[in-house]
């Protein structure tokens, strides 16, 4: 499928296609491997835990810190 078949879907058969792309991924997340700067990345926001330079917030709270940000 290309970038404009995409854009001449609707927006319900957007979420489908989404959706079946998922599904795809999930049903071979054994095949998929992270990218290195993944692994870092985890590692240093666990010691910024471990350290107490960060924590954890409420993810309903971090949704509306999200929309705030948007225009």
């Amino acid at each position: 499928m290309t970038a404009i078949q995409i854009e001449k879907l609707s927006v319900t058969e957007k979420i489908q296609v989404m959706e079946s792309l998922w599904d795809s991924l999930c049903t071979h997340a054994d095949n998929i491997n992270s990218p290195a700067w993944h692994s870092e990345v985890l590692q240093q926001r666990e010691e910024m835990l471990n350290d107490g330079t960060d924590t954890f917030i409420d993810w309903n709270d971090a949704k509306k810190d999200i929309r705030n940000q948007l225009p």
